[in-house]
Parts: structure tokens; C-alpha cells; sequence
């Protein structure tokens, strides 16, 4: 066993576009996993937009489509200067090195990095970020458009919501890649 080993910190964002700074982050949640899928802890946080920012049209009509989601991730925002550094103390509390972990990685990571960097200064994930799809189509050995959630083995996948809620996407997710990694072992 590894002295510091590995916690993957399953993440979720919501947002109001497609790019942080421009956009704002609404909310987003951490569920902080072994790779065993014992659950460490979580964290969320509901965010106050940036003065800066603008809505996405594009952005603002999916929402439309899921107004329970909405309601839920403009409830209590917290200003992400407050938040932000909240976020950096639970991940040093980890007891290991955390790991960004998403689906798909690539777009939420971006806006973690970038607010943590704004508000915080630093972050302790470095430039990576594990990406369970391209992660799920090694395995499957498909092509990355034919890598689809309905294409993946049903053991991949624990009984949990998928609402749009950040929280409850992270923990859904993070399950889900635990359990490709126990695929994997079996192999």
C-alpha cells in the first residue's frame, strides 16, 4: 500500500456556459473515493455568480428543462471567495493524494481549476484530471463517440440518482468509476 495513496475526488459542476471566468460556476460537489469505493467524504457548495460573468442562452434553455436543479443550486450560494477556500482545506484534509475525477473531466475540471486558482491561488490537483469516459473506452476498447453511459456494462453502475444536482452527480459518478476499477482488477 502506497504511503499516500490515491483518493479520487469525483466532481460535478453546474454552471451558466460553457467557460469559467466567462460563465459562472453555480455550484459543484466532491465525493472523495477509495479505490475500493469507501466513500471519504464530500463537499458542495452553491455559488454567487460573478459580477463579470454572463448567462449563455444556449445554457439558460437546458435549464429550463430541469427547474427542480435550478432551485436546488441557487439556494444558499456563498460568495467563492468563501467557498473556494473551504473547497482547498477539505481536499488537504484527504488522506491521500486527491485525484480530479469526471465525466466528462475535461469540462468541469477546467472550472475547478480556474476558481480555485482566482480564489485560492493554488491547485493541489496540479494540470490532470481522470477522465472516467476515456478511462471506460480503454477498456471497452470502442471508439470515444460509441463510449456511451447505455454501451457500459450494467456492474458499472450503482442504484443512484443522476439529478443534475452537483452532490448527487459526484457521488453517482464516483461510484460508477470505483466500480470500473474493480473491472478492471478482475481482468
Amino acid at each position: 500500500m502506497a504511503k499516500h495513496p490515491e483518493i479520487y475526488v469525483s466532481t460535478d459542476i453546474e454552471a451558466d456556459g460553457p467557460a469559467p471566468g466567462i460563465h459562472s460556476m453555480l455550484s459543484f460537489g466532491s465525493a472523495a473515493y477509495r479505490a475500493d469505493k469507501t466513500l471519504v467524504s464530500t463537499f458542495s457548495a452553491n455559488l454567487e455568480t460573478l459580477p463579470e460573468a454572463t448567462t449563455d442562452p444556449r445554457t439558460m434553455t437546458w435549464w429550463e428543462g430541469f427547474p427542480e436543479a435550478w432551485a436546488a443550486c441557487r439556494r444558499e450560494t456563498e460568495p467563492p471567495a468563501q467557498a473556494m477556500p473551504r473547497y482547498l482545506d477539505w481536499l488537504r484534509t484527504l488522506p491521500g493524494k486527491p485525484v480530479f475525477v469526471g465525466y466528462p473531466a475535461s469540462f468541469d475540471f477546467m472550472f475547478v481549476a480556474w476558481y480555485l486558482l482566482r480564489f485560492t491561488g493554488e491547485n493541489p490537483f496540479g494540470f490532470g484530471a481522470l477522465d472516467i469516459k476515456s478511462y471506460a473506452m480503454a477498456l471497452m476498447g470502442t471508439g470515444f463517440k460509441d463510449t456511451v453511459k447505455g454501451r457500459m456494462p450494467e456492474s458499472w453502475f450503482d442504484d443512484m440518482p443522476h439529478t443534475h444536482i452537483a452532490l448527487d452527480d459526484a457521488l453517482e459518478q464516483g461510484a460508477m468509476f470505483c466500480n470500473i476499477l474493480a473491472a478492471r482488477e478482475s481482468r
